[in-house]
């Protein structure tokens, strides 16, 4: 009998040679110089109406359309995103502006060199947004959930790939609706050396992303009540899809590494396919709808030509996974609700200590030698049954606090200063 090495989601999926080749290279052109100690950071905003504070969609007059079409002027216009004939994304150097799929605003901030130039960027688009807003009457809002609205009462944006998820998810899991539509997050990125130190860095980030989420809790309100889960983000994550989300599996194997990394997001099923910058496919003349269409039960070997990937299609590859940790050409840690600015700062020098002062990251690596997979399940589970009564990994939040450096929290800040005494308990 031969037992596979480590056991995968997509036992009898055969990804191509190729394209794994390809997501190899590409996870070696992220390799920085040690100490650069880079950071991106995305801030996903809920707008919603001003006096009702029920969501803003993306079509209604005077909404996020409207909002994207009065901020292009101060983005690039060659980095305008349109799809169907609607902007949908903007950018300029240090600064993007994308749409979740239901037109929650995203800033994706970076390069950052320190935390600090978090302010500076965020404080930009703020400046330039916040008149904006304030015309057509409406805010964004930072919390991991819309505070009135329901997953039923938002639309999603218009992009093929949300038609599609929308389709699929909606058939999976339990909440595939609601996180696509009144869900936001903040999500920190972090550089890696070489492969050990990029696998080391996302079994870290699985190992203490929960703990971190729950002192950076910030979703008050689900379906319009009061939120009864210590994180609700990762319920919704973890019951989602557990194909694509969730701990990437086999990543506590000690032999884990880039291959097999490469291997589990090549198998999954993409869920949407998108063959826009797929010459083969271009030159074919298939129609727009048949570059962008579902593939719900395809993988990128059945969806991509026999040769190496080019970066777009790796990049939409590795898009349709949602694990804790993803690993593009950085690392990307997702664990956390929607937070202010000053908040967000806060929690980017947390991580900046944890994984770039070698101290801080050798202290992390001793005390976590040895840990499993099932360990990091446990610890999800027993923060989610208990809160504050919560003992991860064995040990009371408190210590953890303290293990951690977790000081200096800003947890007085609101995510909606319109109603200023509104937290997660």
């Amino acid at each position: 009998m031969v037992t596979p090495r480590i056991s995968y989601a997509h036992l009898l999926a055969k990804p191509n040679p190729k394209h794994v080749e390809s997501l190899l290279k590409f996870f070696e052109s992220g390799r920085a110089e040690r100490g650069t100690g880079g950071f991106g950071v995305e801030i996903e905003h809920l707008p919603v109406h001003n006096g009702s504070d029920t969501a803003v969609s993306y079509y209604e007059p005077n909404g996020i359309e409207a909002l994207l079409k009065r901020l292009a002027p101060y983005y690039d216009e060659e980095k305008e995103y349109w799809e169907n004939g609607h902007l949908v994304g903007l950018g300029r150097p240090g600064v993007s502006v994308s749409l979740e799929p239901g037109g929650q605003v995203e800033t994706s901030i970076g390069i950052l060199k320190k935390p600090s130039d978090l302010i500076t960027l965020y404080t930009k688009f703020r400046r330039e947004a916040d008149p904006i807003l304030e015309d057509l009457d409406f805010r964004l809002v930072n919390y991991g959930y819309q505070p009135k609205s329901s997953f039923a009462d938002v639309p999603v944006n218009p992009k093929d790939r949300y038609d599609a998820m929308t389709d699929y998810l909606g058939r999976v899991g339990q909440f595939g609706p609601c996180m696509m539509r009144c869900s936001a997050s903040t999500q920190v990125s972090i550089d890696f050396v070489d492969e050990h130190d990029a696998i080391e860095k996302m079994r870290l980030g699985t190992v203490i992303g929960p703990i971190l989420a729950y002192f950076f809790r910030n979703t008050p309100y689900f379906e319009g009540e009061t939120n009864p889960w210590p994180l609700l983000r990762q319920r919704m994550w973890d019951y989602l899809d557990f194909q694509r989300t969730n701990v990437i599996p086999g990543l506590f194997d000690p032999r884990f590494g880039w291959e097999d990394y490469a291997i589990d997001v090549l198998s999954t099923p993409l869920m949407f396919a998108d063959l826009t910058h797929t010459p083969e496919a271009v030159a074919s003349g298939a129609s727009p709808k048949e570059l962008h269409r579902p593939a719900f039960r395809e993988n990128a070997g059945d969806v991509y030509p026999d040769r190496e990937l080019n970066p777009y299609e790796i990049n939409h590859i590795i898009s349709t996974h949602f694990n804790d940790v993803r690993l593009k050409n950085f690392v990307e840690l997702r664990h956390w609700d929607s937070l202010p600015i000053e908040r967000a700062e806060r929690l980017t020098e947390i991580v900046a200590s944890l994984f770039y002062v070698p101290e801080n990251r050798e202290r992390l690596e001793s005390y976590f030698d040895g840990i499993t997979e099932e360990e990091v399940f446990e610890a999800k589970a027993n923060i989610q049954a208990h809160g504050r009564q919560a003992s991860p990994y064995g040990q009371p939040l408190e210590f953890w606090k303290e293990f951690l450096g977790l000081e200096g929290l800003l947890s007085d800040i609101p995510g909606d200063p319109n109603h200023p005494d509104v937290f997660q308990e």
